[in-house]
């Protein structure tokens, strides 16, 4: 695992009120959708996908009907989502998007699914999971995979134990009824030699996407359980975006991720905290480059790259260095959303995974975050797809000036004049 951003360098990397429904941080956006403020929240308690009165995600109410083996089904719309997204006005200013994203999505004993999953829901954030379809299939079965230019059943992130494979399953289960996303982080994690995802060709990549897909769908099959429920959700329609490993790779994965249908791509390295285009009709959503207290070069947005800068790839470091640097990256983080807040509001990304490295640091630095950032005015924390979403329905002559906005670059004029040159003119690449 490995993604590394030094003096400039970027390199890679690894990998409230009524509701969760609510698509702000925090009380800000109890009562709006995820545009611009308008907009009416969803999932109210007692509604079909609302929440019980102790706040537990509440069962979606439509019929269940089985897909495949019964590994998932489908159960209705997504519950405690937010209101449907509305276009920017001429001369609003947008929303401060911020997405909180975790690669691999296993639950491997130590408590931190749960965990964040508790932070989410105790103020109003939704995030987006990318899970890692090896975590649901056994080691028992592992000859199934079949990894490009490796040999078979070969992972280098290897396989959970069983308990952690039903955990993992309940958790991912708990995530979407909570109104988060499940993308993929594929399958085996190869980032090194010959075998490297930086070097599969866009059928390699559809090879991985199809195997990631099947141990997903049919978990039941593959471990003989018959006494869990299904996953809720029909993993075809649920399945819109992923991380690669390591981020590398994502030029022959866009060909595939394309023919698919796939809306988004979060691979791509050392992006600049500025307003999102398309890559071969797809919205390309990088990891950005943030200010790291201290020092004059940028660092990427991502827990393993926060340990590659002050650990240099140590995850077990003198634990006298752990306050200082748990404030620092702490402060990095918050240092790129309010350069984007008071500026461009350019969405803010942030990566991370269920770790415990440098004493749990890294995640207490999160966890932080998201408070400190929780309940500010215009702040949406979103998954992904609710973010492409809204980009989706917005006046691409609007959207045009956005993109235009350079890293820390405010509107020349305020935002009141934003969309008042013509609407309608003008693309978003």
């Amino acid at each position: 695992m490995r993604h590394i951003t030094r003096r400039g360098l970027i390199g890679l990397g690894v990998g409230a009120a009524a509701s969760l429904g609510l698509a702000a941080c925090g009380a800000e956006g109890a009562h709006g959708g995820i545009g611009g403020g308008r907009g009416g929240g969803a999932g109210a308690p007692g509604a079909p996908g609302g929440r019980h009165g102790d706040g537990r995600p509440g069962r979606p109410k439509n019929p269940v009907r089985l897909i495949g083996d019964g590994s998932t089904a489908y159960t209705g719309k997504q519950p405690n989502q937010p209101a449907e997204p509305v276009p920017l006005e001429p001369g609003e200013k947008p929303p401060q998007f911020v997405v909180f994203s975790w690669d691999g999505a296993g639950e491997v004993g130590n408590g931190l699914f749960p965990r964040f999953l508790k932070a989410a829901e105790d103020h109003g954030v939704h995030m987006t999971f990318f899970l890692s379809g090896l975590y649901l299939l056994p080691e028992s079965k592992k000859r199934l995979y079949r990894p490009p230019n490796n040999p078979v059943g070969a992972s280098a992130i290897g396989y959970l134990t069983d308990e952690h494979v039903k955990e993992t399953l309940k958790n991912v289960r708990r995530a979407w009824l909570a109104g988060h996303e499940i993308g993929t982080h594929f399958n085996g994690h190869f980032c090194d030699g010959a075998g490297s995802v930086a070097n599969w060709t866009p059928g390699q990549w559809r090879s991985e996407i199809d195997q990631a897909k099947s141990f997903v769908q049919e978990w039941r099959t593959n471990t003989g359980w018959s006494d869990l429920p299904p996953l809720p959700f029909d993993y075809d329609k649920e399945l819109i975006g992923g991380r690669t490993p390591c981020l590398l790779g994502q030029d022959n994965l866009l060909p595939a991720a394309r023919e698919l249908g796939w809306r988004y791509d979060a691979s791509s390295p050392g992006g600049l905290q500025q307003w999102p285009r398309k890559r071969l009709g797809v919205w390309d959503l990088p990891l950005q480059g943030v200010p790291f207290p201290g020092h004059s070069f940028e660092v990427l947005s991502m827990d393993y790259n926060m340990l590659a800068n002050q650990s240099l790839n140590s995850t077990r470091a003198p634990a006298y260095n752990y306050p200082g640097w748990r404030t620092q990256a702490t402060e990095s983080y918050l240092a790129g959303f309010h350069r984007a807040y008071e500026t461009n509001r350019a969405p803010f990304f942030i990566g991370n995974h269920f770790e415990e490295w440098n004493g749990g640091i890294y995640m207490d630095a999160v966890e932080e975050v998201l408070k400190r950032i929780a309940g500010q005015k215009d702040v949406r924390c979103v998954s992904f797809r609710q973010f492409v979403d809204w980009l989706d329905v917005q006046d691409p002559a609007i959207l045009a000036e956005l993109q235009s906005l350079e890293v820390g670059e405010a509107p020349a004029g305020g935002w009141k004049k934003l969309g008042k040159l013509g609407r309608g003119a003008g693309s978003a690449a």
